[in-house]
């Protein structure tokens, strides 16, 4: 069975990248009807931070993106906490050093310091001179006995003999051991593993197949694979996902502008279309596959010609990949989705493109009673807060508010902004709405007014409801021509005394959710302003 994990580290809120990798996974396990881990990384203890956890899980949750074992959801393949396994990590630590791929080094951080420094200065790309690496068992062993502080380093002079380094999403790829540190750390002096070590044990230990993890971890792959054989392990399939980038194509980070998954979350953006969004950023590329070879020593490995993957075959042509605003639910995300159809280049994550993509999902969802009151009832509380005064903030209201504005809207929460009149009186002395009678006297907004009031109570409101859109228009346009104005000046009248704003719905369909009383009010006021001074 397929079995993946997403793993992220406690160190605070799930940011997108976050997100879109828990997704990945979601997907490609569920294509290919498998199971996936949430599994918690917590070795790096200076770093983890309280309620990250919980968030992490919320955020999982809203998204819908339920995960089969972990945290609150016990399995086969506990615990789930990297802090709760560290006997296990000793253990594998202590299989390499007794088969001499791995060694205890004692060197003081200011004694790695001096080494470094002094192998750059003589020109050598080493890291550390292996000075531990030569300690008898005896200077070991007396080390340890008077509670010397350790690490656990790979003996990188040692390359075992496997195949080549092969990825889901970018073939076979450069062997990449000389661009790593020398004798990279295992196990640190506190006991806790490094990311190489965790991942490689616990990976075997959870069964997982498939490792879904940030093209970051690309060039340590060579190193893992060689845990992996050093242990005589069956390493799983890999794919490293490319990165996302602001639209200035900066890297992002938590700590570089709003990545949080959790702020998406209280703006209004709909789950569906964040994950549309995300599962998009970077689908749809075509790439030729690469040749394997075996590696037993720092090789470079270039290649062009056909090669199958172990991975279970896409159904799907490359042809056939998404655009990049592509509306798919997540069932069809699901059918879709294909590793090998990911770009090689980090992605640009668009905000223009969510904006789009979530106007489209909102259509979707109203176009349903069902979709349209879930929406008024999650939207309901901050309507409510907004306009605390008001009594028509009322979920058959915002229902109407919605299907008033259904071209207009991006995003759920725009309603206030969008269209304020509908649940409270328009703010009259308001820039905007001052320079909409700015250059209008008096004496020619009257009549418009009068004859709009006129229109109603003459046909009566029932008429006016049950009457179509181009005969109530033709009937404006009758009363235009009395007064011989332009259709721009008339309704820009009525625009003024019904909303307060330039632009918005038809003024047709802004009365008819308004209803009788609360127009004619509106117009009754708006005949008693005052004259806008000219500027």
């Amino acid at each position: 069975m397929v079995l993946l994990r997403f793993a992220p580290s406690p160190t605070g809120p799930l940011h997108l990248g976050g997100l879109r990798m828990a997704l990945y996974n979601h997907l490609y396990a569920r294509k290919f009807g498998g199971k996936w881990i949430l599994r918690i990384e917590d070795t790096d203890t200076t770093r983890s931070t309280s309620g990250s956890v919980e968030g992490i899980r919320k955020a999982l949750s809203w998204a819908g993106l339920d995960y089969d074992y972990g945290p609150e959801k016990d399995g086969p393949h506990g615990p789930y906490f990297q802090s709760e396994r560290r006997d296990l990590y000793r253990a594998y630590a202590n299989k390499l050093i007794d088969r001499g791929h791995a060694y205890r080094c004692f060197c003081s951080a200011d004694d790695l310091a001096d080494v470094k420094a002094r192998l750059a200065r003589s020109g050598s790309n080493s890291t550390y001179d292996k000075k531990c690496l030569h300690l008898s068992d005896e200077e070991v062993a007396r080390k340890v006995k008077v509670g010397e502080k350790y690490v656990v380093r790979i003996n990188d002079g040692i390359v075992p003999t496997r195949s080549a380094t092969h990825d889901i999403v970018y073939g076979y790829v450069r062997d990449a051991h000389l661009s790593l540190a020398t004798d990279p750390v295992l196990l640190k002096s506190d006991q806790f593993p490094t990311y190489h070590l965790a991942s490689v044990v616990d990976d075997h230990e959870m069964g997982i197949t498939h490792v879904l993890r940030g093209e970051e971890w690309l060039p340590s792959l060579p190193l893992h694979l060689d845990l992996y054989t050093h242990l005589n392990l069956t390493p799983p399939e890999f794919a490293h996902i490319p990165l996302l980038l602001n639209p200035d194509k900066t890297k992002m980070s938590k700590r570089n502008g709003d990545v949080q998954v959790v702020d998406y979350m209280h703006r209004g953006w709909e789950p569906q279309a964040i994950l549309n969004w995300l599962a998009l950023a970077g689908w749809g590329a075509k790439h030729e596959a690469t040749t394997p070879a075996t590696v037993n020593s720092d090789t470079t490995i270039t290649s062009s010609s056909s090669s199958p993957s172990s991975r279970p075959p896409s159904p799907h042509r490359l042809e056939d990949a998404p655009d990049s605003t592509h509306l798919m639910t997540l069932e069809e995300m699901i059918s879709d989705f294909d590793l090998s159809a990911l770009t090689h280049r980090s992605s640009i994550l668009d905000v223009t493109k969510l904006e789009f993509i979530n106007k489209h999902h909102l259509m979707k969802t109203w176009s349903t009673p069902h979709g349209l009151d879930d929406l008024a009832r999650k939207v309901h509380g901050l309507i409510k807060d907004v306009f605390k005064a008001s009594p028509y903030t009322t979920i058959d209201n915002i229902k109407c508010a919605i299907t008033l504005l259904e071209g207009r809207l991006t995003n759920i929460h725009d309603i206030p902004i969008h269209a304020p009149y509908l649940f409270v009186d328009p703010d009259w002395t308001s820039e905007e709405a001052q320079s909409m009678i700015r250059k209008i006297p008096a004496e020619k907004r009257l009549p418009i007014i009068d004859a709009f009031m006129t229109l109603i109570q003459t046909n009566g409101w029932l008429t006016f409801e049950a009457a179509s859109h181009e005969s109530i228009m033709m009937n404006i346009h009758h009363e235009r021509e009395k007064l011989g104005l332009q259709l721009k000046v008339f309704m820009g009248v009525l625009r003024h005394a019904l909303t307060g704003m330039k632009d918005g719905p038809s003024i047709i369909d802004i009365v008819s959710v308004l209803g009788h009383e609360r127009t004619i009010a509106r117009l009754s006021a708006a005949k008693g302003l005052k004259d806008v001074e000219h500027i």
